[in-house]
């Protein structure tokens, strides 16, 4: 099984997130550091829609740049467009595999898709 992470090696949780999947045997694990190679508005668009999240619910609301462009963190179509414009606003770790997609807060959600 293949696992990607959208990854920011700066935070703890997404740190332990990605010690779970290297700890899973057999898994190969592509990791993406999201502030290097930020996704695409619809790529961002399309693995919140696989997890069944709303944007509003994996926006970092606490971020600096939240308040400084003064975006309305309810209206989800600019929340996507602020989180492809600024990638240090999407919710993070974000783990796909073909089971499916989870925002692994606690890390320990990584096993609900592994």
């Amino acid at each position: 099984m293949k696992a990607t992470i959208w990854h920011n090696p700066r935070c703890s949780k997404s740190r332990q997130a990605l010690a779970i999947l290297e700890a899973k045997s057999g898994l190969e694990i592509e990791v993406v550091e999201y502030l290097k190679a930020p996704p695409t508005r619809s790529e961002i668009e399309a693995v919140l829609k696989k997890a069944g999240i709303a944007p509003s619910q994996a926006i970092r609301k606490g971020e600096a740049v939240a308040q400084e462009i003064g975006l309305d963190t309810n209206d989800n179509m600019a929340v996507l467009d602020a989180m492809a414009a600024y990638p240090i606003l999407i919710e993070r770790p974000i783990i796909i595999t073909e089971k499916g997609v989870v925002i692994a807060r606690p890390p320990e959600k990584a096993h609900d898709i592994l």
